[in-house]
């Protein structure tokens, strides 16, 4: 497939720093085919007004950020706008809405804005405004004609939402584009900034606007609501959220994990009531199977929980299963990367980079992680690229004789998982998994 030279050294780049990369991934997306069948399947659901949820499961290493990441690209390239959160213990709780909105709607990206795609998304919104009036006869040149606007942004935002949307929503719409005809672009992005959830904006530009305070938890899934239908208005399919590792509310305490896991339930249950909106959830099956997790709440477990028949998986249930790796996935994988590297000299750099290298390194990699290599792929794709460097570099390097494997530089929760260990000390949690049942 066709990939720029940029996205090639974003890929590499990367994948040096140990890292997913945010693009590309599709040209070294291997063995994984079942599952991106399924995401297309939910991603032609949504575009079709369907509100859903989806959960990636996979233990560590089994790349479900990676998998989350490939889904967004795949959304954003099928016309919809993404967010991609990663939840903390220390600034992300679900039962507070408004934290929850503050990151979905920070972290809003397209295909042509990658990253606080906000401005960008209710500008276009705004041209289509704009556009539908001057098509139905309205004067643009008409000192009225701004005044038309705004009434109509009134209306559409009350009509999409059915009511739904609070009044601070439209007000400040309407502030942003007034702020904008009069050229004060500073106070706009401000107003803008609060509609993320930011509480640093100027009092002034919210007085402009008539608003006092800030958004708070319990109207913030109606803002997230308004969100989603000015996405749609300005043209987009849709919107795909990933709250990546989940599995980061285990060792909050007791009464906060609780609370979040409810959040997580409440987004479900209230799903369908979004149209054209899917969440991805990935977690790993502690999260999902231990009553610290999803199993401890008994109507979030019933409404996701995980089923296999004989071993085999349906994934189209809410948990999409993501497996580890084996060794001809990763020789498969790094294979793929060989293809993608930009060599200086491209027939003696595969020569040397040969199957028969890759071949020894994946049997290294095997022996260097306790039979396993799915345990930590990061560590091979580091190593691997490494020495795509050295050969790439230095004329007089051979990978076959100079290089090799060794697990070295493992975070913590790589050197737990690598011997075998849970990915998390008990030490780290609130309580131990043998604690009393989390009280809701």
């Amino acid at each position: 497939m066709a990939i720029s030279q940029q996205d090639r050294e974003h890929i590499f780049e990367r994948l040096r720093g140990g890292l997913v990369p945010e693009r590309g991934l599709e040209a070294f997306a291997v063995g994984i085919d079942r599952q991106r069948a399924e995401i297309e399947r939910i991603l032609g659901l949504v575009g079709q007004g369907e509100g859903l949820f989806k959960f990636f499961r996979g233990g560590y290493g089994c790349g479900k950020t990676f998998m989350a990441r490939l889904a967004l690209l795949e959304a954003q390239a099928q016309g919809f706008a993404t967010s991609f959160v990663v939840v903390s213990d220390n600034d992300l709780h679900f039962h507070k809405f408004d934290e929850l909105y503050r990151k979905v709607v920070g972290e809003l990206s397209t295909r042509t804005c990658p990253r606080g795609a906000l401005g960008d998304i209710v500008d276009r919104w705004i041209g289509r405004v704009e556009e539908s009036l001057i098509a139905a006869g309205a004067d643009e040149g008409s000192p009225a004609f701004d005044e038309q606007v705004k009434k109509r942004m009134g209306e559409e935002v009350e009509s999409l939402t059915r009511g739904a949307a609070p009044e601070d929503f439209v007000r400040v719409l309407r502030t942003v584009f007034e702020l904008k005809q009069e050229g004060n672009i500073a106070d706009a992005g401000a107003l803008l900034s609060w509609l993320a959830g930011s509480a640093n904006v100027a009092a002034s530009a919210k007085k402009r606007a008539g608003i006092k305070g800030d958004i708070e938890s319990t109207d913030a899934m109606r803002y997230l609501r308004g969100i989603l239908e000015i996405v749609k208005a300005a043209g987009y399919r849709g919107l795909v959220i990933v709250i990546d590792e989940a599995e980061t509310i285990l060792r909050m305490r007791s009464d906060s994990r609780g609370k979040s896991l409810n959040g997580i339930r409440q987004i479900c249950d209230d799903a369908p009531e979004y149209k054209g909106l899917l969440w991805i959830f990935t977690g790993t099956p502690d999260f999902f199977d231990t009553r610290r997790g999803v199993a401890g709440l008994p109507p979030l477990h019933d409404r996701i929980q995980f089923q296999q028949h004989g071993g085999f998986v349906n994934p189209k249930q809410p948990q999409l299963e993501l497996r580890p790796f084996t060794a001809e996935r990763l020789r498969d994988v790094a294979l793929k990367l060989r293809e993608l590297y930009a060599a200086r000299d491209a027939g003696s750099f595969e020569a040397k980079v040969s199957p028969v290298f890759i071949d020894k390194l994946v049997a290294e990699v095997t022996k260097g992680l306790g039979g396993d290599v799915g345990k930590v792929p990061r560590q091979f794709l580091r190593q691997l690229v490494d020495l795509l460097d050295l050969t790439n570099d230095n004329p007089e390097f051979d990978p076959l004789v100079h290089g090799g494997f060794e697990p070295k530089g493992l975070n913590e929760t790589e050197q737990r998982v690598a011997e075998g260990l849970p990915p998390f000390p008990a030490s780290d949690y609130a309580e131990s998994f043998a604690a009393k049942t989390v009280e809701w």
